[in-house]
Order: structure tokens, then sequence, then C-alpha cells
């Protein structure tokens, strides 16, 4: 003890810096909210506040390691999207029936488009119906088909997402309280400008929150169905079920040689349209090539 006493007084600069670093660390940790009195000054205070929003923002990240207790599997919030792959025989009037289909079950058409090349007709609408209807919608949709070719159902769990928002939303209520409270109390004009400052950045973060929420519990509540439509089998966007199909293969060949037929054929017809300027031109180099012998 004797010979600590004695390094404190030799290091007596030392001490005195070390024990100042340690209460400005202490006074630091040891921030947080005051509501200013009437009659004082609002600067220091508001200081403080707006550090606390800055915690507050830090705060209302979403977690990454848990911290929110899971939710029963009936409570939870799942976003469903479908594909449909359906040969039809009128890709148009499937598109109309699909829609009826959408509007009587409480639902509408998000859009929908029609190809007709010169070979098979295409399209494809996309609708937002019910959740709890869409096993009946799709039972509908696919009795127009004549074949359904590929189903492909998408399931998206928001409901941590959902709970994180409401856990960010809390925080920046308690947030805007602390700020009105200080409203209420502020003296200097500055001081006002600052907090009303402060209060419009927070009402937006709600604003902007409650939005995402509005968009998650619409987007749970009416799940989305894409249906892609042609009157021919391989122009549907799906993957086949087996690597090597020796029918699909035999169809496409078939496919490769009428469409060279019709390419010799398109190849005549040009050549026929323009008969009288090749015509002309070999009539008039036979003509020279005989008087030449």
């Amino acid at each position: 003890m004797k010979q600590i006493f004695t390094w404190i007084r030799s290091n007596l600069l030392v001490t005195i810096l070390s024990l100042a670093l340690v209460f400005l660390l202490l006074g630091r940790q040891n921030i947080s909210y005051s509501t200013p009195r009437m009659g004082v000054s609002l600067s220091p205070q508001f200081e403080t506040a707006s550090s606390g929003v800055a915690n507050v923002k830090m705060a209302y990240l979403p977690p990454t390691g848990g911290g929110i207790a899971p939710v029963a599997t009936q409570d939870r919030m799942v976003v469903k999207d479908t594909s449909l792959s359906l040969q039809v025989k009128s890709v148009n009037q499937n598109i109309e029936t699909i829609e009826k289909i959408a509007v009587s079950a409480g639902g509408y058409m998000v859009d929908s488009n029609l190809t007709i090349p010169e070979g098979a007709a295409t399209g494809s609408i996309t609708i937002r119906i019910p959740s709890e209807k869409r096993e009946a919608v799709i039972t509908s949709i696919k009795a127009t088909a004549v074949k359904t070719v590929s189903e492909y159902v998408q399931g998206t769990d928001v409901t941590d997402q959902y709970q994180n928002l409401e856990e960010q939303l809390r925080l920046i209520n308690i947030s805007k309280t602390k700020f009105e409270s200080i409203q209420a109390q502020a003296l200097r004009i500055q001081d006002i400008l600052e907090v009303q400052r402060e209060l419009i950045n927070l009402q937006s973060q709600i604003d902007s929150i409650k939005g995402q929420q509005k968009y998650l519990e619409q987007t749970s509540k009416l799940t989305k169905i894409t249906i892609y439509l042609s009157t021919d089998e391989f122009a549907l966007p799906y993957t086949p079920d087996q690597p090597w199909r020796p029918d699909v293969i035999f169809k496409q060949a078939v496919r490769s040689l009428v469409g060279a037929f019709r390419s010799v054929a398109t190849a005549a017809i040009w050549l026929l349209v323009y008969s009288p300027i090749w015509g002309a031109v070999l009539l008039v180099l036979w003509i020279l090539r005989k008087k030449q012998k």
C-alpha cells in the first residue's frame, strides 16, 4: 500500500488525468432523457433527447438473433404465390373467363397480356383473390383448360417481419412521446423548431412502418395467382418432369420439318413474285449469248 501512495505522489499528473477520464466515461454512459423544467434553458436536454433518438434508431433495426417469441402456427402470416401453366383451346377466351372467376370470388385482375404470333397463341393473367378461396378458384381455373401442364406454389412467412415492424413502431412512439413532452415545456424558438423537426421525422417513420404493415396484411389476405396460357404445350414456361422425353423430341422434330418446308415454300413464293425481274435478266443474257454465237 505504501508503494502505491509513493507511486501516486511521484506521478500525480498522470493520476489526475486518469481519474478525469474515468469520470468522463461514466458520465457519458449515464446520459438519459431528462424533461426540462419551466424557465430552464432547453439546449442540453434537447441534445440528450437527440442522442436518445439515435439510440432508438439503432434499437429498432430487425434483430438478427431472435429476441421475439415465436408465434403460434395458426396466427402466422404466410404470403402464397401460385403459378399455373395451362394448355387451352382459346387463350383470349380463357383470359376473360379467369378474370370473371376472380371477380366472382371477391378478387381482381392485376394484369394480363395476349400474343398471337404465326404459331401458337400465348398469354398470361395475374389475379389476386382472398386466401381462403384459393383452392376453389384454382380448381375452377383448371376446369377451363385442356391440360394442366405445371403448377408451382411458393409460400413466404412474413410473421417475423411484421413483428419487427411492430417493435420499431413501439420504440418510435416512445421517442415521439418524449419529444412531445419536451415541446410542451420548451421556451426558446430554436429549441421548439428543432423539436418540431424531430417530431416530423418521427411521424414520417411511423407512417412508413404502418404502410409496410398494411401491405403485409393485404398480401397475406389476398393470394396472387399467375396463369400462363397457350394453345401449344411446348410454348408454356415450365420445366419437364423428365430430362429425356422421346414424345417431346418427336414433336419438336416434326415441328422443325414443317418449319423447313415452310421456309422452302416462302422462298418459292418470293422467287415467283420477283420472276418478272429475274426472268427479264435471264432473257437478256440468253439473247446476248445467242448473238455472240
